[in-house]
């Protein structure tokens, strides 16, 4: 009996989802390319005579037609943190210490270790069995959607696979991962881009993180990306344990790594770590260490986090790989703030999957201590796997005509005599105008974490410094006013420049605290700038602070408040700051909401487990009725509260004559 066409739809459909879910999660195709070409061809037909019944998660609607014209933000749930590094068994030995003295008494960790995918973090939330939004991690609390170039990733279930075996409901939930460019299919595109005259990518994680920001879906599909999951959440339903939701996570047909492994104790931990150290160059993708996760979800929440890292994870990296090769020359770059620092020019050779040819000299000192020529030998390695330096000098090599490094005396940009302070090592342009500086501060300001102007990148932002339209941060806002001026420049046209102008305009909308770090202010980092605007909540009240009224912050110290207030003495500083307001920057927040003022001039110190919620928990509650929380107990302290296991802060509190409050005190006075 011949099927309607409904019936059929939907069971090629199911049929091609799981001929997906064998090849691209399970490698193990049951049909060839032809039989599933001929399934695919057969779904199209289908669908174009019966536009009626195609449904979003079709295998055909992986690849959409239209173009992204913006990644909108999107708010994450629950934060997506960065890892702590560790680089040693010590530290490891540290880790674990760490996170036995933090548990209740009587509880043991158990951990599970996971490779450490050298990629792009992704965050995939799914209602009602289907995918809903792909975000990017961004700064960790606000990522990019980018659900229609991840539907393109075959591995990615658009919708997942019904088990009568799982009594979860699973209404909504999110999984996240890493997305990756295997190194074969890596090497291959690179290949295809040279033969077809386009740039090379520099490594695999450059070219994903690239590919996942494309406008068109169709060249994103082209792109051989890849996937793997390790993370499950949902609200409604909840399991016990780390290796319970990677397990999970197969259930419902998401790739998961399959080398991760249950560890009882820190020397399965590290037995885990060093098997992997040596095994992977032969691993089909790249690594650079190992994720280590306490596996208890009620332990992690007991141990909780610290601002941008959990408390119950850490990554152990793996020892950089090195290499030879011949350092040409030494040149000196200039920074944002003036400072230079040397750069070794060198011979390019291929390191850890991307072709080096400059490295980080650090500063002078460095330089004499390593005793670095022009013309030497060096071993260079990737720090991290990520950053290039020069680690030593080959000796054997040195020919006998090669000279000490001298410092330059002259600004090698501007030509301004350079300054060196005395209990500094590092050497500094004052020139406030030279072009460096300039290109260098914009550059900060416009990035991603401070303004995040999408296309106003190091090119452009080189050649508006060098044509004149830019002489400062400021006259960024200024560039509509020359916008046939810019269209006529040559390969720019007219869309770009609107695509620019429109990134601009929505770069106003970034609160106080991200143009507080975007000016550019010396030791204010992001964490700094967020305290700082949070304190003062508008820039007219900074700029006419003191320098007590600044070291009154918790963790703001006099390296900070003396460059604070020698930044906005200066003139022409304050000039661009009104000029910003003038036009339509955030420079006042309304600060973190109180809901009572009880606890307002009250600090408070935590030591020990609590049971009920974690210490970062704990700190929202206290900082939501005013109060504060400081590290060290003093005779400043107004209370500690101890919880289970407390240890020096509880005894030098009792020596004290402080109040000591118990859990159950502690949420009594918090009660809302």
């Amino acid at each position: 009996m011949k099927k309607n066409p409904q019936q059929r739809i939907e069971e090629l459909c199911e049929l091609i989802r799981e001929h997906d879910y064998n090849y691209h999660v399970l490698a193990q195709p049951l049909i060839n390319d032809f039989e599933y070409d001929q399934l695919i061809n057969e779904l199209i037909q289908l669908e174009k005579d019966n536009p009626q019944f195609i449904t979003p998660d079709s295998p055909t609607q992986r690849v959409g037609s239209d173009l992204t014209k913006e990644f909108k933000p999107v708010k994450h749930k629950i934060p997506m943190l960065s890892l702590s590094n560790t680089y040693s068994e010590e530290e490891l030995y540290d880790f674990d210490k760490r996170i036995r003295e933090s548990l209740p008494k009587g509880e043991k960790p158990e951990y599970v270790c996971e490779l450490k995918i050298d990629g792009l973090s992704i965050s995939l939330r799914y209602i009602n069995g289907k995918l809903n939004v792909a975000a990017t991690r961004g700064d960790g609390t606000i990522g990019e959607e980018v659900t229609n170039n991840v539907k393109t990733i075959r591995a990615v279930p658009l919708i997942i696979k019904k088990l009568s075996s799982l009594k979860m409901k699973l209404i909504e939930f999110e999984v996240r991962g890493e997305v990756y460019m295997e190194v074969e299919a890596f090497n291959r595109l690179n290949d295809e881009r040279e033969m077809n005259g386009e740039k090379t990518f520099a490594n695999p994680r450059n070219s994903s993180a690239g590919t996942l920001k494309l406008q068109d879906p169709k060249i994103v599909a082209k792109r051989p990306l890849q996937i793997f999951l390790y993370y499950f959440f949902s609200e409604n339903e909840g399991l016990k344990t780390q290796y319970e939701n990677l397990m999970l996570l197969q259930e419902l047909g998401f790739r998961v790594n399959n080398n991760f492994k249950l560890c009882k104790d820190l020397s399965e931990v590290l037995a885990f770590c060093k098997n992997w150290e040596n095994r992977r160059s032969k691993l089909p993708y790249e690594i650079d260490g190992v994720v280590i996760k306490v596996n208890s979800l009620q332990q992690q929440k007991i141990l909780g986090n610290i601002a941008k890292s959990p408390r119950w994870a850490v990554a152990f990296k793996f020892k950089a790989k090195q290499t030879n090769t011949k350092l040409n020359k030494i040149t000196w770059q200039v920074g944002r703030t003036g400072t230079l620092t040397p750069v070794a020019e060198l011979e390019p050779i291929l390191l850890a999957g991307s072709t080096i040819s400059r490295a980080t000299l650090h500063n002078i000192d460095e330089i004499k201590r390593k005793d670095i020529r022009e013309g030497d030998w060096v071993v260079i390695e990737k720090g991290g796997d990520v950053i290039p330096k020069v680690v030593s000098v080959d000796l054997s090599k040195r020919l006998k005509s090669s000279a000490e490094v001298k410092i330059p005396l002259k600004c090698p940009v501007c030509g301004s005599t350079l300054f060196k302070p005395e209990e500094e090592v590092a050497i500094y342009c004052e020139n406030n105008l030279c072009p460096a500086q300039v290109k260098g501060r914009i550059a900060h300001f416009a990035a991603r974490g401070s303004m995040d102007i999408e296309g106003l990148g190091e090119a452009l932002i080189n050649l508006f410094v060098d044509l004149g339209y830019l002489k400062d941060y400021s006259d960024i806002y200024m560039l509509k006013e020359k916008r046939e001026e810019l269209i006529g420049i040559e390969r720019l046209g007219e869309k770009s420049i609107d695509n620019l102008l429109n990134a601009i305009e929505t770069s106003k909308q970034r609160p106080f605290e991200k143009v507080l770090f975007a000016i550019g202010i010396r030791y204010v980092g992001s964490g700094a700038a967020n305290k700082i605007a949070d304190h003062f909540l508008s820039i007219e009240k900074l700029m006419n602070a003191t320098k007590d009224e600044i070291e009154a912050i918790h963790e703001i110290g006099p390296s900070i408040s003396e460059s604070v207030i020698r930044f906005f003495r200066n003139a022409q500083n304050r000039k661009i700051v009104d000029k910003l307001r003038k036009s339509g920057l955030i420079l006042t927040s309304k600060g973190k909401i109180k809901r009572s003022n009880r606890l307002v001039e009250k600090s408070f110190v935590l030591t020990g487990t609590l049971s009920t919620m974690s210490r970062e928990e704990a700190k929202e509650k206290i900082q939501n009725h005013g109060g504060s929380v400081v590290s060290s107990v003093s005779k400043n302290t107004n209370y500690v509260v101890a919880g289970e296991s407390a240890g020096s802060k509880l005894d030098k509190a009792q020596k004290l004559g402080i109040e000591i409050l118990s859990e159950k005190q502690f949420l009594e006075l918090i009660k809302e």
